[in-house]
């Protein structure tokens, strides 16, 4: 079993069309155990319930944002521990300076490709084969 078979992972987007790219970028990965959550406060509940191992956050969503969702995930002594990519299609540095700051393992600019998309989870847990 690869390591990706072994990771959870949730995928927090709110648009509909970017989690399918991401949960199908995932699966290309060999990642087999994917959730996904379309805003940051459905995203929290999820991890609060079953804790996964990576969380894929875009930053931009309403109800919790991607840093909103970070700082959830830090506190709570459950889920403090998963890594934790945000996503966002703005070259915002102060942005990535923010989610840095925050923990965040990774940053992944929109639009990915699938070997960046690697790139950034390989940086986090190393080779995934």
């Amino acid at each position: 079993m690869s390591i990706a078979e072994k990771i959870k992972v949730l995928i927090v987007d709110d648009q509909v069309t970017s989690r399918l790219l991401l949960g199908d970028a995932l699966q290309q990965l060999g990642f087999k155990q994917i959730t996904a959550a379309g805003d940051g406060e459905q995203g929290m509940k999820i991890m609060a319930q079953n804790p996964h191992h990576l969380v894929i956050s875009d930053f931009n969503m309403p109800k919790m944002d991607g840093l909103g969702l970070l700082q959830a995930v830090r506190a709570n002594p459950a889920t403090k521990k998963a890594a934790f990519i945000i996503l966002t299609a703005q070259g915002d540095r102060a942005l990535v300076q923010k989610a840095a700051a925050l923990g965040a393992n990774n940053v992944l600019a929109k639009p990915f490709t699938i070997e960046k998309m690697k790139a950034a989870i390989e940086a986090v847990f190393g080779a995934l084969k």
